[in-house]
């Protein structure tokens, strides 16, 4: 017989984490006669408002405007927790050009030293999750850089921040382009070899959906192999048309293969939080409301997870490649069978 007490508990355990610029979304509505953009905390109280939501990710610097504990404390008092904070390299102009990548040292040196400091104050507010996203290191033209100088340059930086806390997490969130036409970490792949030439025992990867869509990836396969040569810190969900990181609302487009990726990194042994990298605020979506949908629509895609670890037909057809049964099941546990 089910268990249904298993799967309350598992649903109750689960945390949810979200993007927390998504709370700007409609500020004339939320802060009518504001001017100019709402304080970290305002988007924090407003985040605060979503049921079901548990912990904020920060970025870095952009969020901390004052100590880190201090605000980490503010955010507890809302209810709140920290999950991790995200490094963002948008404080020199120069780091267009590339942040551990950039031809000049000092430059580099600078953004190096910055993801230190980040992590310096990931610590303080409690947390040991630090996501690098190394949007800026990468290229755009035939004879722009040398692809071997620019990947030495890479894993030097990475292993440094590594080495500056080896109690803290470092996570590489890989996206194929944007800002620049070519990502050095663009895809699984390509991130697992950077991680076993950086060779620390803190690093690993999060996994953002969109971005694995339009890197051509299948999702569970992509955190499979992560898996296997390394470990997953992150998972980020939303969704999109496979061409652009579009941040569309989780299950919009690719419902089973959002499912598939829960179920993975569920049997994986993933148990950190599931992270909202949405986008409401691109056409000013109500971000409270769109932040709840999330949580209820992950809510029911793991009730669907644990009914398909619980029915013996799934694994039994998954041994034989049998396609036209997975289906059957698949769609059968989602949306009912006929009577």
């Amino acid at each position: 017989m089910y268990d249904f007490t298993d799967e309350a508990n598992a649903l109750n355990s689960t945390r949810f984490a979200t993007r927390l610029n998504s709370f700007a979304s409609g500020a004339h509505v939320a802060w009518p006669g504001q001017s100019g953009k709402p304080s970290v905390m305002q988007m924090a109280e407003r985040a605060a408002r979503v049921k079901g939501l548990t912990d904020l990710d920060l970025n870095y610097p952009d969020h901390v405007t004052e100590n880190p504990a201090e605000i980490a404390r503010k955010l507890g008092d809302l209810g709140l927790s920290v999950n991790g904070f995200a490094m963002r390299y948008y404080t020199s102009p120069a780091f267009k050009l590339g942040a551990f990548t950039h031809p000049d040292a000092a430059v580099r040196r600078e953004a190096i030293d910055l993801t230190k400091s980040g992590i310096d104050a990931a610590r303080e507010a409690g947390t040991n999750l630090m996501t690098i996203w190394l949007g800026q290191d990468g290229f755009d033209y035939a004879f722009q850089a040398d692809y071997t100088r620019l990947w030495q340059h890479e894993i030097d930086g990475i292993r440094e921040v590594c080495a500056h806390d080896p109690d803290c997490l470092i996570s590489i969130e890989y996206k194929p382009n944007e800002p620049r036409s070519f990502s050095l970490m663009p895809d699984a792949a390509t991130t697992l070899l950077a991680i076993k030439e950086v060779g620390a025992k803190n690093l690993g990867v999060t996994l953002d959906l969109a971005h694995m869509l339009y890197a051509d990836e299948q999702p569970a396969f992509a955190a499979a192999l992560i898996t296997r040569h390394s470990r997953i810190l992150g998972v980020h969900l939303n969704d999109g048309y496979a061409k652009r990181d579009d941040g569309l609302m989780v299950g919009a487009i690719h419902m089973t293969q959002t499912i598939e990726l829960l179920r993975q990194i569920r049997r994986d042994g993933y148990a950190g939080a599931i992270y909202f990298d949405t986008f409401p605020d691109l056409t000013g979506l109500d971000p409270v409301r769109e932040c709840e949908v999330n949580i209820k629509t992950v809510q029911r895609m793991l009730k669907v997870v644990d009914r398909l670890e619980q029915d013996n037909r799934l694994s039994s057809a998954i041994d034989r490649q049998d396609a036209v049964s997975t289906q059957a099941i698949v769609h059968e546990l989602m949306f009912g069978a006929d009577h």
